[in-house]
């Protein structure tokens, strides 16, 4: 009855919504959605995540160079000048993108422009710079993720799942032997033409791809980075230690472009309840122990998926508990659900999958990511699977997923902790 409710009020037809269709502007994809906002972003995406890289770390240290010194300006002078401006700019990398990222108050796009294409064309990577201000930034980066067990964990079903490309690091080695150097031959091959996008938000099109043309006319136009196509392998690892709560993540892989059914499959995983202060009514919600989480993990990429479940508690026990429950819901949706937990998780799924790019974050790397992937006319459009989601489809992709090697990771005391069999995977 209330799925036929539901049914009848979503009778009218969808268009799925069109953001932007991209240009080509002196070889660089460039596309941009302006909303008339009073603040305007503009980021260059880049293939340069860990997959790409040609030493452990390197995609993490060239993250923590940008907005070093240039051929135009220092460091110094790159932060006094966009405080005067009262812009913001940032770096980040992902297992698949490097991202470079300006915002500013509106109408100040020719500088911020030229920042972030100076850091492209003309970086200086010198050893100094890089002892005394990037060096420290990548110890950083691998001290938090090291300390942090749901990051940890992350990070090591990732090298289980995936082993190279995509399992990868985001983080250097503790006693890395990234130098300057290195990073510097990376970028050579990172920042060129056929690897980039331009992408922006709250700022004209055609402003930010003449900026472009005239900023990124000298890159080099050769090919694009390539990887390994990812293949599932899935395996278990155990880490020792006493800070921190006890973790466990349980998860599968698999090859191929996302789909719809396993982004469904996340959801109906997922215990986090629509409404604050409630249990929710996921099939793990009500075995979860007092004082322990479950988060449903759900990591597409361009060519691979990792799905599984985070479970964090204060005993070996409960977290113990907790992961039976993730097993035993895992095979329960393998043998099938009900029509109505099929609407609702697929309800949910498209609300994360819609809702992604209502920030400007999200807009901006759903953008740089479909023109990475030569799409011309971005949009959601990828929305309609969700709607044409069989509960037989569903059913076979998830039956499929679960007979591979799962990928289990225990960090915590490992003398007390189960293994991957003790759950009854």
């Amino acid at each position: 009855m209330l799925a036929a409710r539901v049914s009848t009020a979503r009778n009218a037809q969808r268009l799925a919504r069109s953001f932007a269709t991209a240009v080509d502007s002196a070889g660089v994809k460039v596309a941009a959605v302006d909303r008339n906002q009073p603040t305007s972003a503009v980021t260059i995406l880049v293939k340069a995540g860990s997959r790409f890289e040609t030493k452990p770390g390197v995609a993490n240290a060239l993250k923590n160079f940008a907005f070093k010194g240039t051929t135009k300006r220092s460091a110094l002078g790159t932060v006094r000048e966009s405080e005067l401006y009262g812009g913001v700019l940032s770096s980040s990398v992902t297992r698949e993108h490097l991202a470079l990222t300006a915002e500013f108050l509106r109408g100040d796009e020719q500088f911020f422009v030229d920042v972030l294409t100076s850091f492209v064309t003309s970086a200086k990577y010198t050893r100094h710079e890089f002892q005394e201000y990037v060096a420290p930034l990548i110890e950083n980066d691998t001290t938090l993720a090291l300390k942090d067990h749901a990051t940890y964990a992350l990070e090591l079903a990732h090298a289980q799942a995936f082993r190279t490309g995509l399992g990868a690091s985001l983080f250097a080695l503790p006693h890395h032997s990234v130098t300057h150097e290195d990073i510097k031959a990376y970028a050579k091959t990172a920042f060129t033409k056929g690897n980039m996008a331009v992408v922006g938000s709250g700022i004209d099109q055609s402003v930010l791809a003449q900026l472009v043309e005239k900023s990124l006319n000298s890159v080099p136009a050769t090919a694009t980075a390539s990887s390994t196509p990812s293949t599932y392998f899935g395996g278990e690892s155990r880490i020792e230690s006493h800070s921190g709560p006890h973790t466990l993540f349980i998860g599968y892989g698999a090859a191929g472009a996302p789909s719809a059914e396993l982004a469904t499959l996340a959801a109906y995983l997922s215990p986090k309840p629509s409404i604050k202060w409630s249990q929710g009514l996921s099939p793990i919600a009500s075995a979860i122990p007092d004082g322990t989480s479950v988060q449903s993990v759900y990591l597409p990429y361009s060519d691979a998926t990792l799905l599984g479940l985070l479970i964090q508690g204060p005993t070996p026990g409960a977290v113990k508990e907790a992961g039976k429950a993730a097993v035993e819901a895992l095979k329960l949706a393998a043998r099938g659900i009900s029509e109505e937990e099929l609407k609702k998780a697929a309800a949910k799924a498209k609300f994360a999958a819609a809702s992604a790019t209502e920030s400007r974050e999200g807009l901006l790397t759903t953008l740089g990511s479909q023109v990475l992937a030569g799409n011309s006319a971005i949009s959601d459009a990828t929305l309609a699977a969700f709607d044409k989601l069989s509960a037989a489809s569903f059913t076979k992709a998830t039956s499929s997923l679960i007979k591979s090697k799962p990928t289990y990771v225990a960090i915590g005391d490992a003398m007390l902790l189960p293994y991957a069999d003790g759950l009854g995977l």
